[in-house]
């Protein structure tokens, strides 16, 4: 989400109107399913199907995997959980809301994307291959973290965000590099004229980049910035 990333760029100084992200910027959040053009304002915004969420819920609430929706500046769950404070801990999302019925919650928003917070070995040995079998082509299934599925709204992806705002501002694909580790960041890695995947990222996003840089905790995204950037 728009706050996650200017929660984590705070922390560098980059957010502002002299920064590289702000309220007024243009940008592609939630893999690619909300675009914001120029003075921020919204472009585009891709959402699942209803009755598809009320089905992911559905499993949520019987098999107590905590499900959070992706709904713009907003992440909305059933139930309160130890993982569901984690992704606004660590990862800057914004705190979930709690409304504890599904019909509630589907009445209150429209949602872009869900994710299903497990183990890495609940995600790989029961929740993918559920999902992977339950989405058929109603939404994609994909994953940039082992403990987390993400579920998104068919044919869509990061490249198309980017893609999208690129038409919009006039910008070549030929003029952008992207940086990425996820499965998720395949499209988008594939889509920039010079796409560098980090060290510790997944193999399929290794698979399609130009270059294999530094890992994140070798501060892989700032290297690739001053190496290829400046």
């Amino acid at each position: 989400t728009r706050p996650a990333v200017i929660s984590a760029l705070k922390k560098v100084d980059l957010v502002g109107r002299d920064g590289i992200i702000s309220e007024f910027a243009p940008g592609v959040f939630i893999q690619g399913l909300l675009v914001h053009g120029r003075q921020g304002r919204e472009i585009f915004r891709r959402n699942l199907d209803r009755d598809f969420c009320r089905e992911a819920y559905q499993y949520s609430w019987e098999h107590k995997v905590p499900l959070i929706a992706f709904s713009g500046d907003r992440c909305l769950t059933l139930f309160d959980h130890p993982l569901v404070d984690s992704l606004h801990t660590t990862y800057h999302e914004p705190k979930a809301e709690i409304i504890p019925a599904i019909e509630d919650l589907l009445a209150a928003v429209d949602i872009q994307k869900l994710i299903f917070l497990d183990t890495a070995e609940g995600v790989a040995t029961t929740i993918r291959p559920y999902w992977s079998e339950a989405t058929k082509d109603r939404a994609n299934v994909v994953q940039a973290i082992p403990d987390m599925l993400e579920i998104v709204p068919p044919g869509t992806s990061k490249g198309s965000g980017v893609k999208m705002l690129l038409d919009h501002l006039g910008v070549s694909t030929k003029e952008i590099m992207a940086i990425g580790d996820g499965e998720n960041d395949v499209e988008m890695l594939e889509l920039a004229s010079l796409g560098i995947a980090l060290s510790n990222g997944s193999e399929k996003a290794k698979a399609v980049a130009n270059v294999i840089g530094a890992s994140n905790d070798e501060d892989g995204v700032a290297d690739a910035i001053y190496r290829y950037a400046f």
